[in-house]
């Protein structure tokens, strides 16, 4: 009796999400003991944004107590730049236009994908997010995928969510956010 009480517990435990993984991301097992920064070098995906994240000085940052909400671009997304533009950033004399791109990707909370959704419907579909960057993106519901609109009309649709993490929470995006330049 005791043994399936036992089960019937760890089961109902296990289909309320008590016990649920993250996601694979690039590649690899993301850990919510984990900070931010420390599973986004272990994403395959995230190698540019990791080495932007360094050039710009902000990994003690992201490794802080947080919470944060960091919409993660994957590498695919840097590439759709034009060319020459992370390169471009990357140069130590960009160094400031580069924190405030990263910066627009960050919030300085930890906002679950369905948080986000709830937000966007109590707005009446279309919710507006501060970034740490002083950007305004503005969160979109496009049949459950939730689309950041950045200052310049760029798109981003959210294709991993809720990848939690120590101090907060990722959720990968397929394009670089960017702020009114």
């Amino acid at each position: 009796m005791m043994k399936s009480l036992l089960a019937a517990s760890i089961l109902a435990l296990t289909a309320s999400g008590a016990f649920a993984e993250n996601p694979m991301v690039g590649g690899a097992a993301m850990y919510d003991t984990k900070n931010i920064v420390e599973n986004a070098i272990n994403s395959a995906d995230h190698t540019t944004l990791v080495a932007a994240v360094k050039a710009a000085g902000l990994v003690e940052t992201l490794q802080g107590a947080g919470p944060f909400t960091v919409f993660a671009p994957t590498n695919d997304a840097f590439a759709k730049l034009p060319a020459g533009t992370v390169e471009n950033l990357l140069k130590p004399e960009n160094k400031d236009s580069l924190i405030k791109v990263l910066t627009c990707h960050v919030v300085g909370a930890k906002a679950m994908a369905e948080t986000v959704q709830g937000m966007i419907q109590a707005d009446g579909g279309k919710h507006v997010i501060e970034t740490l960057g002083g950007c305004k993106i503005t969160a979109e519901n496009d049949m459950g995928t939730i689309v950041l609109t950045d200052e310049n009309g760029g798109k981003a649709h959210v294709t991993i969510a809720d990848v939690v993490q120590s101090n907060g929470v990722i959720h990968v995006i397929d394009a670089v956010i960017l702020p009114k330049m």
